[in-house]
C-alpha cells in the first residue's frame, strides 16, 4: 500500500504574557470644600428655627466679609427632627432639633483655618467634613498613565529576561482600567483658635493591563 507523503506544519502557538502596570502622580490640592452646620434645639418648632436662621445668616455674613463669594456658599441640607428619650420604657418627647448645613468652597486653602474659626466664632457648632480637590486633573492623569505603561513594559521585560523568553517589544493589547476620581476626604472636629489644616497631597492613579507576545 502506498501512502503519499504529506507535509504537515505545526501551527505556531501564540504565547502571551499579561502584566498590570501602575502609575501614580502626587499633586497639591487647588481648592477645598467644607460643610458648616448650625444645630439648635427647643421645645417647639418655631423657636429653634428662628434661632437657627439668625445664627446661620450671621455665619454667612461673616464668611462673605472674609471675601468668599456668595455663589461659593450653598445650602446642603435643612432638617427638623423631633427628639425623644426613654424613661421606664416610655418614650418622652424632648422638643425639636433643627440642623442647617451649608457647603463652602474655599479657593485659597491657606485661609481654610481662618474660615473655620470665623464660622465657629459666629455661631456654627459643627464642621462636618473637609474635601480637598484638584482642578485640571487630566494633565496629572496623563502623566500617571505614562508611568503605568512604562511600569507594564518593565514588568514584561523582567519576566521575559528571567524566563529567557524572546519577548516581542510591541504589545498586542492595552486595556486602560477604570480610574477613581481624585478627591481627598478628611473629617474635621470643631476647635477653637486658628485651626491648623494640613492639606497634604492628592494621589492620581492610573492602571493598564498589557499583553505581550513571545
Amino acid at each position: 500500500m502506498y501512502y503519499a507523503q504529506v507535509n504537515q506544519q505545526v501551527p505556531h502557538l501564540s504565547r502571551v504574557i499579561t502584566v498590570t502596570g501602575n502609575g501614580q502622580v502626587m499633586a497639591t490640592p487647588s481648592s477645598v470644600q467644607i460643610q458648616i452646620e448650625v444645630q439648635t434645639q427647643g421645645n417647639n418648632v418655631q423657636g429653634p428655627q428662628q434661632e437657627n436662621a439668625r445664627i446661620m445668616n450671621q455665619v454667612i455674613q461673616s464668611l462673605v466679609a472674609l471675601g468668599i463669594p456668595r455663589e461659593q456658599i450653598q445650602t446642603a441640607s435643612y432638617t427638623v427632627t423631633p427628639q425623644y428619650h426613654f424613661e421606664e420604657g416610655k418614650q418622652i418627647f424632648n422638643g425639636y432639633e433643627v440642623v442647617n448645613a451649608i457647603t463652602v468652597n474655599v479657593s485659597n486653602i491657606d485661609n481654610l483655618g481662618l474660615v473655620i474659626d470665623t464660622a465657629i466664632e459666629n455661631g456654627a457648632n459643627r464642621i462636618a467634613n473637609i474635601q480637598f480637590k484638584l482642578d485640571h486633573t487630566d494633565a496629572y492623569y496623563q502623566q500617571a498613565l505614562n508611568f503605568a505603561l512604562q511600569n507594564a513594559q518593565l514588568k514584561a521585560k523582567t519576566i521575559a529576561e528571567t524566563m529567557h523568553l524572546p519577548l516581542q517589544p510591541l504589545p498586542i493589547e492595552i486595556v486602560e482600567e477604570q480610574a477613581n476620581t481624585p478627591i481627598l476626604y478628611r473629617s474635621m472636629a470643631v476647635s477653637s483658635g486658628v485651626t491648623p489644616i494640613e492639606q497634604g497631597q492628592i494621589a492620581i492613579d492610573a492602571t493598564v493591563r498589557v499583553k505581550f507576545q513571545y
